[in-house]
């Protein structure tokens, strides 16, 4: 059953809907194992160069903020809006979700002294700023030319600026231009694992803009009038070339998540490009939509159950209790070591508990679907 076939875009697309809930969903399992010390490797970040498919979740979401805020924007647009009051929705909304991430970098003690200012949604509100403002006053070929600069100014900085720990030019995790900028502009205000670089540092989001620029950019090809079936195969094929560009590029740049690196910006839109392609034939071409309602259920409120997720993981290791032995543990541990330790060994019982937790965020996002309580930022 074919629903499209040509002509320019005139309903929302149930396989970006589908990419992102499909995201979330991903980004719920890896953020809440049982254990720790007990986790499948590909559901772990890369130690350092490299990438795992941990690694393409953040990138992936960046990815489909650029795809939808094009896609919003220009019908904002062709309905009438001005680009000032555009403008001034981007701003809004970019100082909220930055201020979400500072709250939820604070929960629950909220030391102001070293509150981490980076962060997942920090990073978001930025890229989606930056990338909202391109598009706003930009055309596409200005968009390119935007990554571009993106990517060399991040290559000049990073391979040429000297620096204090040796020479220039290096990406190890005790030396780089990036933690060298992190130590300098955020001390005490980083990640709290590694207190001296951030891995959604400043330097980093530069890339990452990139990123979410290529996302702007497939938006722009979808609102093309041609074929459907022809933005597919375009799709897969820019999809493919970016991710063989990274490739290459990974020759002098490493692919690496916590640098966000040109190769690992390049990589991850080329395998997110390829992604929906795939999801955008399937589904809006093809017309098989009934499969996909869960993940577009779990899409509808990402940034709202992305919080949520993160309160209830802080406040189940908050909440001390009894344990077995009689000794005080943390709720989460308690809960693990009751209902899923006995279950399976321990890398397949900490599986389970992310797979609950994650199936309890879909039962949350499936009830504010039903009651269509959308939270709109």
């Amino acid at each position: 059953m074919v629903t499209s076939t040509a002509g320019p875009l005139t309903q929302r697309l149930t396989s970006l809907d589908a990419f992102r809930g499909l995201t979330v969903a991903s980004m719920m399992l890896v953020n809440n194992p049982g254990d720790w010390d007990a986790v499948y490797p590909p559901l772990e970040h890369a130690p350092w160069s490299g990438w795992t498919f941990t690694d393409t979740i953040f990138p992936f979401f960046l990815w489909i903020v650029g795809v939808a805020l094009t896609l919003s924007t220009a019908k904002r647009i062709d309905h009438g809006a001005s680009r000032q009051k555009l403008l001034a929705h981007v701003v809004r909304r970019s100082i909220l979700i930055f201020a979400l991430g500072l709250f939820l970098a604070g929960f629950p003690h909220f030391h102001l002294a070293h509150i981490r200012i980076p962060g997942v949604l920090p990073r978001i509100a930025v890229c989606y700023f930056v990338a909202s403002l391109i598009f706003l006053y930009t055309d596409w070929r200005a968009q390119m030319a935007a990554i571009v600069v993106l990517f060399a100014s991040y290559w000049l900085l990073m391979t040429l600026f000297p620096l204090p720990c040796v020479g220039a030019g290096r990406f190890d995790v005790n030396c780089n231009f990036a933690r060298y900028m992190d130590g300098l502009l955020l001390s005490g205000h980083m990640w709290g694992q590694t207190k001296v670089w951030d891995p959604e540092g400043i330097v980093s989001t530069l890339p990452a803009i990139a990123t979410t620029l290529f996302g702007v950019l497939a938006g722009n090809l979808l609102r093309q009038t041609f074929s459907s079936g022809k933005k597919a195969a375009l799709l897969f094929g820019i999809g493919a070339g970016l991710f063989a560009l990274g490739q290459v590029a990974n020759i002098w740049m490493p692919v690496n998540k916590s640098l966000w690196t040109v190769s690992f910006s390049l990589l991850m839109a080329g395998l997110a490009t390829i992604e929906f392609a795939v999801l955008y034939w399937i589904i809006d071409i093809r017309g098989y939509k009934k499969w996909a309602t869960p993940l577009v259920i779990y899409g509808t409120n990402a940034i709202a159950v992305f919080v949520l997720s993160g309160v209830l993981g802080r406040l189940l290791g908050l909440v001390q209790v009894t344990g077995s032995a009689g000794q005080p543990v943390e709720l989460v541990d308690r809960i693990y070591q009751a209902v899923f330790a006995p279950l399976a060994s321990p890398v397949n019982a900490s599986l389970l508990y992310a797979i609950a937790f994650t199936t309890l965020f879909f039962v949350i996002s499936w009830f504010l679907y039903w009651r269509r309580w959308f939270v709109r930022l």
